[in-house]
């Protein structure tokens, strides 16, 4: 499939540049239509840009959309935040981050850069989840998150050639599935971020880091505890807080 991908994807000389220059008047577009309140069509726009998955025979089709589906969600997911701030600076910010992605981190194809780019799609995702579909039915969250966590663990795995890529990433979407319904009954948020968002970001980070040292034997026992500890005394530290939150509504609800 890589060398499928490469033959659609500009590499250098004038055709790099035009491809550099319309990423960079896709931003401009997006940041413009939602400064004009035209969401809606900026999401078509950043939808449209994806047209060169389907650019093959349709029979590579839904591994081409399974490849761009990080990229799909991380540019989703900065429309979102685009749209849900009326600050312009933040708006302007997002865009670059936005642009940032386009030109920088999505192109890149080492293992290193990969794992980021199913790391942000994974911090993205969840975010622009809970801030769009927060208050939506607990069982299209569920759903959603689930799709997530199982599009960005594929992303990350096959990066490494994963024999249980599949199985691995059906099991980490399980588990997120499962936290989401438990935690959705209660949904707290810290900020713009919520908990369920929290806690799956600070596992699954802690996670990919402890197999992408291991598969590049610098995993030592002392960074194994040090990433174990640190994600073990926040998940705590989440819980602990949904705790306290419940036992104060019980409390107000019992007087």
């Amino acid at each position: 499939m890589r060398p499928l991908i490469n033959k659609i994807k500009p590499a250098k000389g004038f055709s790099r540049l035009a491809h550099m220059a319309t990423n960079i008047g896709l931003v401009f577009l997006v940041f413009v239509l939602v400064r004009i309140d035209f969401v809606q069509l900026a999401l078509v726009l950043v939808l449209l840009s994806k047209w060169r998955m389907l650019a093959v025979r349709p029979r590579f089709w839904p591994a081409l959309v399974r490849y761009n589906s990080v990229d799909i969600i991380v540019s989703v997911s900065l429309l979102v935040f685009m749209a849900h701030t009326n600050d312009q600076t933040m708006q302007f910010l997002w865009a670059g981050v936005y642009a940032l992605w386009l030109l920088v981190i999505k192109p890149a194809t080492g293992a290193l850069m990969v794992s980021i780019q199913a790391m942000a799609g994974l911090l993205f995702g969840l975010s622009a989840v809970f801030m769009q579909w927060g208050s939506s039915p607990l069982g299209w969250l569920v759903f959603t998150v689930a799709l997530v966590c199982y599009l960005a663990a594929r992303h990350f795995f096959d990066s490494f050639e994963e024999p249980y890529a599949k199985l691995l990433s059906y099991l980490w979407a399980f588990f997120a599935s499962a936290l989401t319904w438990v935690l959705g009954h209660w949904l707290l948020f810290y900020g713009p971020i919520a908990q369920p968002t929290l806690l799956l970001v600070t596992v699954g980070y802690g996670l990919a880091a402890l197999y992408y040292l291991d598969h590049n034997d610098k995993l030592s026992n002392l960074v194994r505890a040090e990433i174990m500890v640190t994600t073990c005394a926040i998940a705590v530290a989440v819980v602990v807080s949904l705790t306290r939150n419940v036992f104060d509504t019980v409390r107000e609800l019992l007087r």
